[in-house]
């Protein structure tokens, strides 16, 4: 088989959100997106049944040729990648020693000095990211002296997949966790949060809802750019992968649920229409 397309994974449709910044950052590639909306989200989710779904995803978009994949949910980011990366892509690159998996969170974490000046940086994530504490222990890695407060917002995936995006029910649990994320911070009030990291590829999509609770001196970010930013500077630092990918400027969609409900939300994420393709994943 020949691997020349860029996969990009994630749990339902908040990849969206970083697909479409990556695409206008790279547009001549050729994309395959899998959204398993038919099981998401994945916040609330063992470490098992995350690695299980996660791998099944990225061995479904490698069988359709995908030499590099994305891994854009962050709860997927955190929990499998580094498993993935240890074993499973092992074995495959017995077959092609190209093949590579990439996730999100060390990218974003690099950025993360850049983006706050007080060095203290609100984060909310879902339950599975916050628990896994991949941003903190990054950040001891890549941004020494960040200080971060993490706020896991369970009801947020839930609410986007339902497509509610506005309204007094988004604004009172956009509220609610930042209230809970400046009482965790006044436990130890050493620095003013001057931004607040949406640590999920879902959580974008809220933005206006967001901007419209959060103090306006709170600057907030999102993963799209930086992520986008970060594979550019990777393809460029690794000249033999680029070459080995096709481009077309094609993209095709798969998901695990039903094609006319992710087509009808995909293009509120994407500003243009999405016809997609049903895909089966191997477990329930």
């Amino acid at each position: 088989m020949k691997y020349d397309k860029i996969g990009i994974f994630d749990s339902g449709f908040g990849g969206l959100t970083l697909f479409k910044c990556i695409q206008k950052a790279l547009p001549q590639f050729d994309y395959e997106y899998l959204g398993d909306n038919a099981r998401t989200p994945y916040g609330n989710r063992s470490f098992d049944t995350v690695l299980r779904f996660t791998t099944e995803g990225v061995e479904f978009l490698i069988d359709r040729g995908c030499r590099l994949v994305i891994i854009a949910c962050n709860t997927a980011s955190a929990r499998a990648l580094r498993s993935i990366q240890q074993t499973w892509l092992l074995k495959r690159q017995q077959t092609d020693p190209g093949l590579r998996v990439l996730g999100v969170i060390r990218p974003t974490v690099e950025q993360m000095a850049r983006l706050s000046a007080s060095h203290s940086m609100a984060v909310w994530a879902t339950p599975g990211t916050v628990k896994s504490d991949s941003f903190v222990l990054e950040a001891q890695k890549y941004a020494p002296g960040t200080e971060l407060i993490q706020t896991p917002c369970p009801l947020l995936v839930p609410l986007i997949e339902a497509g509610e995006l506005s309204g007094p029910g988004v604004e009172h649990y956009i509220s609610k966790y930042w209230q809970e994320t400046l009482a965790q911070h006044q436990r130890s009030p050493s620095r003013k949060i001057d931004s607040l990291l949406l640590a999920c590829t879902h959580y974008p999509l809220l933005l206006p809802a967001i901007r419209k609770v959060v103090p306006s001196d709170v600057k907030i970010a999102t993963q799209g750019e930086i992520v986008s930013a970060s594979l550019k500077d990777y393809l460029g630092r690794h000249s033999e992968m680029a070459a080995q990918l096709s481009q077309n400027g094609s993209t095709t969609y798969f998901t695990t649920d039903q094609c006319e409900y992710f087509d009808q939300l995909a293009q509120i994420f994407m500003g243009h229409t999405v016809t997609s393709q049903k895909a089966d994943l191997a477990s329930p």
